[in-house]
């Protein structure tokens, strides 16, 4: 990657400022692309933002800045948007400050010369061009201080373009589409690109990226947003009765393998119900899981305690059950005489004592 350190004037920078909550933030004549559409919203607070104005207005050396330079010789704020937004902001009126203890002064209530001083301050911006794989990394290492992004938002800051645009009207708003229709399904925030992060995970199976730079240019999200209807329509065709268990699971691995199986959605209801009654089944998210996949891992089936397995190795006196050989009770692993899945219980008298190598036979049949 080409980085290139240049001194940039405040009045440069402020230049046909214009902020648009739908359209992003743009300043430098129009060549900066400040809050692009795929960044989050502006979150300084008061005290932040005039400690912004306060360094310049003192002279003080501001941190440095990153932007990333475009092939059509136009730029995007890698790093410094919230710095950058509270310098225009205030040069175009939007808030006072009490520079000098006497009162809140706007920037066009200040003498000529008092508007000069911050008008020719020198930024000091790290240019930066690269490949997007380099911007990516780069744009992570610069994001380790401060308002940190989420591992999605630095991938819309290198992956924008039409895709992206109308991918976050369906993901990224609150109360979008996607919110509207899933949020019972879903962890975490939509305006943190969370829930469209899952949608991008679900239909590229964890290949986020290779599937952003496939789709940068493509003209919209229609196939993202379909996907995502029908994944959230057949999970609450096949579970019509919701229940919190169901939110965070992921339901698009379990679509992409499965939606071709046919499923009887009130005998899994009578499952749902027997499983959630069942004491040795600890995890009842993972219920849902089971029944699509068969996985009995996914249920976390209750464990002997070691009280349990103490007491039936001493009742065996070290011996396993299958070879007949004598082992120390580290060497062996309890084992469910008649297997869960069976109708067998996790009780003592269900428990057998076997060395670890029959064992993991056993359990590989």
């Amino acid at each position: 990657m080409k980085i290139e350190l240049k001194g940039i004037l405040v009045e440069d920078v402020v230049k046909n400022y214009t902020n648009n909550d739908e359209e992003g933030v743009v300043g430098f004549d129009g060549k900066l692309n400040i809050r692009p559409k795929y960044q989050r919203e502006f979150v300084y607070d008061d005290k932040k933002r005039n400690a912004v104005l306060e360094t310049i207005w003192k002279n003080f050396p501001l941190n440095v800045m990153y932007w990333a330079k475009n092939e059509n010789e136009t730029y995007e704020v890698l790093d410094g948007q919230q710095r950058t937004i509270s310098i225009c902001q205030y040069v175009n009126k939007k808030f006072s400050i009490e520079f000098t203890k006497e009162k809140p002064q706007y920037f066009h209530n200040l003498e000529k010369e008092e508007q000069e001083k911050i008008l020719k301050y020198k930024l000091m911006i790290y240019f930066c061009e690269g490949t997007d794989r380099e911007k990516l990394d780069w744009f992570k290492i610069i994001n380790i201080a401060g308002e940190k992004l989420t591992d999605q938002e630095l991938r819309n800051a290198i992956y924008t373009g039409e895709w992206l645009t109308d991918a976050k009207r369906y993901f990224s708003k609150n109360n979008c589409p996607a919110y509207n229709i899933a949020k019972d399904y879903l962890t975490g925030v939509s305006i943190r690109q969370e829930y469209l992060e899952t949608a991008i995970k679900w239909i590229s199976e964890n290949n986020i990226e290779k599937y952003m730079a496939e789709h940068q240019h493509t003209p919209n999200a229609n196939e993202l947003w379909l996907y995502f209807q029908k994944v959230i329509n057949w999970v609450k065709v096949i579970f019509p009765n919701y229940r919190k268990e169901m939110k965070g699971i992921n339901w698009g691995n379990l679509y992409n393998n499965f939606k071709d199986k046919k499923f009887d959605s009130k005998e899994l209801e009578k499952q749902i119900k027997k499983l959630i009654d069942d004491d040795d089944v600890t995890s009842k998210k993972g219920i849902y899981e089971y029944l699509i996949d068969g996985e009995e891992k996914h249920l976390s089936i209750r464990s002997f305690t070691d009280k349990e397995k103490l007491k039936v190795y001493e009742k065996q006196d070290g011996i396993c059950k299958k070879c007949g050989k004598k082992f120390k009770i580290e060497e062996m692993e309890a084992d469910h005489i008649t297997p869960w899945s069976l109708g067998g219980k996790t009780i003592i008298e269900n428990c057998q004592m076997l060395c670890k190598e029959d064992n993991r036979r056993k359990s590989s049949k």
